[in-house]
């Protein structure tokens, strides 16, 4: 019985109709065209990713702490900030253990911290086709491969420093096994997916965690075991998941605090409140302090993207949203054409999984306090894999025959249309409209039923020719990101008018002056020079208010900065008696204020006790948003 099971195989195009249920594990003897044809979208995928990476848009404070980390072993678990370990990132640290990797074993530069991303985007679009071909076929498989590469936020992202690229690697890993665990009925595949969910946590916390329902009801529904085998085996994987999901944040809260750094963005140095409270519940809550979390500390709350329909507007719409509609249909349609196969039936199994995780997310970011464009990164191979899996059953059905012909032309102009749409509140790619438009054309016009049964090589062209017709617009999207103009910041990749937008607006370092790790600027260079000469063996080379200071200081130099209040400024450490303590046993000496960032106890205790430089000392012909402080004698003050 189980080899009369309906198989995405089975029901793929002629030559893709011949395994088995039990044998669905196992890859097909591939076409002639497939490898070749997987090797130009992996070499396409990687020149996007690539190009120009020794400019890369790398985002300043995370660089910052990368190479802190590629220096100190402290730093590295613990994701310090600087070489010292005094405070963490406001992130988990697992997104950046590569990168800091990489700038260690080839040295402090731009591109050694941005290969990492071009890997994951890379590794992403391969695995996306293993796991879319072993579900639905090798046409589906480059379906899902191209329109995964060609998608604008994912090119700007792989060529950023920012943890959504490991974030979706890991949970596309994740997809694959649980894939395989329905399929087969095995254990070590469910208990696979717990692991790499629990690794996607160490990169992006509470975000990897939003794939579990759909998995859990995935396997539930789909799998071939007893109801009670499915259910114990479901919570084995959870435990799983749990356990590695929580033990960076478990061995830091059982490190004692004084060998280890204070935990930024939380008020009680409490990795659990960093990890559920600041990056989890205050962006869900109006409570932005909820459980330990520093105060207004979500930057997402800023950035808006929020409400129903947030995944079309113009601003998130033509970075992630190209291939929506055909996503939607593509559910929708495989849902209503097998309701009746067999509850374990792998197609529809597939369509519930990427369906799942597309629905899932778009609601979740949808009832957010806010969202960053590149947070839609995440959403990209579902829809990626949906457009694949939908074309592919369209195709089947076009030729399988009958009134269902009718849906594979239809979807391409479905698509297309839906490209002016997107594309309609800049016309940014209006030329290339026209082309689409032609190529739609052409495509449908060979699809199209007719009296007589077209010849299959005019069916081939037509359908090569609406493919096309569906990736031009946006691969000219993601293509235009190559030029940092249409990249948006480093602190906000975005591609085409909206990154132009982005890059103008947001007034950073990184709109002003892109973020390098090997080429500080002339100023930066003048205070450092002036630190190190004047430094008489303190721990500290500086201590800055916040990390917007540092930053910059920290990508020159591996240096111990002691960053006080954390990536907002508003991190309770160090409290006054502690900032007066090091400076009164010789551990610190000059302080950066700038009154950019909140003023605390702690920065109102250097102005009254420390004595400000003149800025020409330091090589500064103004002094600008800063003030530098000398604290080796308390008992000067301001004059």
């Amino acid at each position: 019985m189980a080899a009369a099971i309906p198989t995405a195989r089975s029901t793929g195009s002629p030559g893709l109709r011949r395994e088995p249920h039990r044998r669905a594990d196992r890859s097909q003897a591939p076409a002639r065209w497939e490898r070749p044809a997987l090797a130009a979208v992996l070499g396409v995928a990687a020149l996007l990713y690539a190009w120009g990476i020794g400019h890369a848009a790398i985002h300043p404070y995370y660089s910052a702490a990368i190479r802190s980390m590629a220096t100190s072993w402290r730093a590295f678990f613990f994701g310090g900030l600087d070489t010292s370990g005094s405070i963490t990132l406001d992130k988990v640290p697992g997104a950046f253990w590569p990168d800091a990797v990489s700038v260690w074993l080839f040295g402090p530069h731009t591109w050694a911290a941005a290969l990492p991303h071009v890997i994951e985007g890379v590794l992403t679009v391969w695995l996306l086709h293993r796991i879319v071909r072993a579900w639905a076929g090798p046409f589906a498989a480059l379906i899902a491969a191209l329109t995964l590469t060609f998608t604008p936020v994912t090119v700007v992202l792989n060529r950023a420093t920012i943890p959504d690229t490991a974030l979706t690697l890991l949970l596309v890993a994740a997809a694959g096994a649980l894939q395989k665990a329905a399929r087969t009925g095995r254990l070590l595949p469910l208990i696979t997916c717990g692991v790499w969910v629990g690794l996607a946590f160490q990169t992006k916390v509470l975000q990897a965690w939003l794939v579990l329902p759909v998995f859990a009801v995935v396997h539930q529904l789909t799998a071939g075991n007893p109801p009670l085998r499915r259910a114990l085996r479901l919570l084995l994987s959870g435990a799983v998941t749990l356990a590695v999901s929580c033990s960076w944040a478990l061995i830091t809260w059982v490190t004692p605090a004084a060998n280890r750094p204070y935990v930024d963005g939380t008020t009680n140095n409490n990795p659990l409140s960093m990890v559920f409270g600041y990056n989890g519940m205050s962006r869900f809550s109006d409570d932005d302090t909820a459980l330990g979390a520093v105060s207004a500390t979500a930057a997402s709350r800023t950035s808006g993207n929020t409400g129903w329909g947030m995944l079309v507007n113009d601003t998130v719409g033509p970075q992630i949203a190209w291939f929506l509609p055909l996503a939607v249909l593509a559910v929708v349609t495989a849902l209503v054409w097998r309701a009746r196969e067999p509850r374990t039936d792998p197609l529809r199994a597939g369509f519930l999984l990427w369906g799942g995780w597309l629905a899932i997310h778009a609601v979740v970011f949808s009832v957010s306090n806010g969202n960053h464009v590149y947070y839609m990164a995440v959403l990209a191979p579902a829809i990626a894999a949906l457009a694949g899996g939908g074309l592919a059953l369209f195709r089947s059905a076009y030729e399988t025959g009958g009134r269902r012909r009718l849906w594979l032309p239809s979807a391409i102009v479905l698509t297309v249309a839906w490209a002016f749409v997107l594309d309609g509140p800049t016309w940014f790619a209006s030329r290339l409209l026209v082309f689409a438009v032609i190529f739609a054309v052409c495509g449908t016009f060979g699809l199209w039923p007719s009296g007589s049964r077209a010849s299959r090589r005019l069916v081939h062209g037509s359908l090569t020719a609406g493919i096309a017709a569906t990736l031009l617009v946006p691969a000219a999207w993601a293509v235009s990101s190559l030029d940092p103009r249409y990249a948006g910041a480093s602190t906000s990749p975005t591609a085409g008018p909206v990154g132009e937008f982005h890059r103008r607006a947001l007034h950073d370092p990184s709109t002003l002056r892109r973020a390098e790790l090997d080429r500080p600027s002339a100023r930066d260079t003048a205070l450092l020079d002036y630190l190190i000469a004047h430094r008489k063996g303190e721990k500290y080379l500086l201590a800055t208010q916040a990390a917007y200071p540092a930053e910059r200081l920290l990508r020159a130099q591996a240096q111990p900065v002691l960053v006080m209040g954390g990536f907002t400024g508003k991190t309770p450490f160090p409290s006054a008696p502690q900032l007066g303590n090091l400076i009164a046993t010789h551990q610190l000496r000059y302080v950066l204020l700038t009154h950019l960032r909140p003023t605390t106890p702690a920065t109102t205790w250097v102005k009254s006790h420390c004595k400000r430089i003149r800025s020409g000392a330091y090589g500064w012909r103004t002094r600008g948003n800063f003030g530098l402080y000398d604290c080796r004698n308390p008992a000067d003050r301001r004059g």
